[in-house]
């Protein structure tokens, strides 16, 4: 039995301690956000936050993270609302910027890889909320366990959208 605090709920899981993370994310507590991809940590499909960094949930181990905050795409927008001190009414009808901006930009093709580049989005934008182009191209090209691949080659949609989801984090909507 390992104990996973994901999306700010814990929750118990029987799982071998090596079970990828990815596996009981989604097979037990039935959440879409990260995807499969690849299975080697090399796409960026499967990417949550675990104590706010960017990590593989495909090759991570779910006894490695027992008791770390865990947050997947689904748990962005009450993640902000902490964040911004909203209330339990005010959270509900809450998007995270990022979530907010990937809709106002149109930036998915297929959708494939957007969970992780949104993941990867959230961890820049609140490490660093002014990010220069280049930065926002590191952060998906050599700042991770590797770069974030996009099959349908949305890139230019999806540095637009982080830069737009700046925007709108710097207004504090």
């Amino acid at each position: 039995m390992v104990t996973l605090n994901v999306n700010g709920v814990r929750r118990e899981v029987k799982a071998p301690d090596d079970t990828p993370l990815l596996y009981v994310l989604r097979n037990d507590l039935e959440l879409i956000g990260p995807q499969f991809g690849c299975g080697l940590a090399q796409c960026g499909a499967c990417s949550v936050l675990i104590d706010g960094k960017e990590a593989r949930s495909c090759v991570t181990p779910v006894a490695s993270v027992a008791n770390q905050e865990i947050i997947t795409l689904e748990g962005l927008p009450a993640r902000w609302a902490k964040q911004k001190g909203l209330s339990g009414a005010e959270a509900k009808n809450t998007l995270h910027p990022v979530q907010q901006a990937w809709i106002e930009e149109q930036t998915p093709q297929c959708g494939f890889c957007q969970n992780g580049m949104m993941i990867k989005a959230t961890e820049l934008l609140e490490s660093n909320p002014k990010p220069t182009l280049a930065q926002i191209k590191e952060a998906f090209t050599t700042s991770g366990p590797s770069p974030n691949l996009c099959r349908c080659g949305t890139y230019v949609a999806i540095i637009e959208a982080v830069q737009h989801a700046a925007t709108i984090m710097a207004k504090g909507r």
